[in-house]
């Protein structure tokens, strides 16, 4: 029942798949998962992974994305994403929910949820949206703290560990890139370097990092909307889309109903929603329904 309920690869499964994914050449990509079903869709399209954003699940939640959300609301919220999905989720985990120490409790906590792997930010507390001004980051030492904390706490040694800078929008690429290498020699398992603007930038990131990078195609950012061919070409290994899932429902959900109010039925946005059949079919009733039929096939004698 457990494949039926969710995904039928395990833990340590989705994690290998990522870190192999990582190296293998092609790009992973990583569409933000606003819910499970939308994991499921992901995966179903042909996606090589999912993505948990932190600012979309602020924003489900009606919170700015300035480190309101705790870390149980996020532990939470991932697993139910991770577990009705094969593919490897990777979350946004701010700046760890706190010092170091906390940092190594996401860890442990992501490990048990079932997540694939997680990035940790440079930015002082509480942190903001990676594409807006007026940011504020640590001392690159009390990130390479941070860093080393939650590679001590791994257990899974698949466990992806990311770490997020975003000293170019601050202090410049070439800091980035200095900062970048320090949490490499801390552990860090992949590198995102937040609010790059051109494909210059990234190539010139690329050229002067060596181990994974994650790129961040964000609409409305600062960043250039790059495809996932060209991050490839370039030599990037990963790339999210954080909040485009989000985005795209809630333009729908406010047309559709803006509609409604103004003439009073839904009828001019049906063919704009997704079918009942369509929605069985992503849910797999007929699934569910020969489980139903095969386990709760006896009767009852007498009264």
């Amino acid at each position: 029942m457990s494949a039926l309920m969710g995904g039928a690869a395990s833990a340590s499964d989705k994690r290998k798949a990522l870190r192999d994914g990582l190296s293998s050449g092609s790009i992973q990509r990583l569409p933000g998962a606003i819910n499970p079903l939308t994991a499921k869709l992901i995966q179903e399209i042909g996606f090589e992974g999912a993505y948990v954003s932190g600012g979309a699940l602020s924003a489900a939640l009606a919170l700015p994305d300035i480190g309101l959300t705790t870390l149980t609301e996020v532990t939470a919220h991932s697993m139910q994403i991770a577990h009705a999905t094969d593919l490897p989720v990777l979350v946004d985990a701010d700046t760890g929910f706190g010092e170091p120490m906390s940092a190594a409790r996401t860890v442990v906590a992501f490990e048990d949820a079932g997540i694939a792997g997680l990035h940790l930010e440079d930015q002082v507390n509480p942190k903001r949206c990676g594409h807006l001004d007026g940011k504020a980051i640590v001392p690159a030492d009390d990130m390479v703290r941070r860093v080393r904390a939650a590679v001590t706490a791994r257990r899974d040694p698949d466990f992806v560990i990311c770490a997020r800078t975003d000293a170019a929008g601050t202090d410049g690429i070439d800091e980035a890139i200095d900062r970048a290498k320090a949490y490499a020699d801390a552990g860090a398992d992949m590198i995102f370097t937040e609010a790059l603007r051109t494909e210059t930038d990234f190539e010139k990131f690329r050229a002067a990092v060596d181990i994974p990078l994650l790129a961040n195609m964000t609409e409305f950012g600062k960043s250039r909307l790059l495809s996932a061919k060209t991050l490839e070409d370039i030599g990037y290994n990963a790339v999210i889309y954080p909040v485009t899932t989000l985005r795209l429902a809630m333009g729908a959900i406010e047309q559709g109903l803006r509609e409604i109010h103004e003439l009073g039925t839904q009828e001019g946005v049906v063919d704009r929603m997704q079918t009942r059949a369509r929605l069985y079919e992503l849910l797999e009733y007929e699934r569910y329904n020969e489980f139903d039929s095969g386990i709760f096939n006896f009767t009852v004698e007498g009264r």
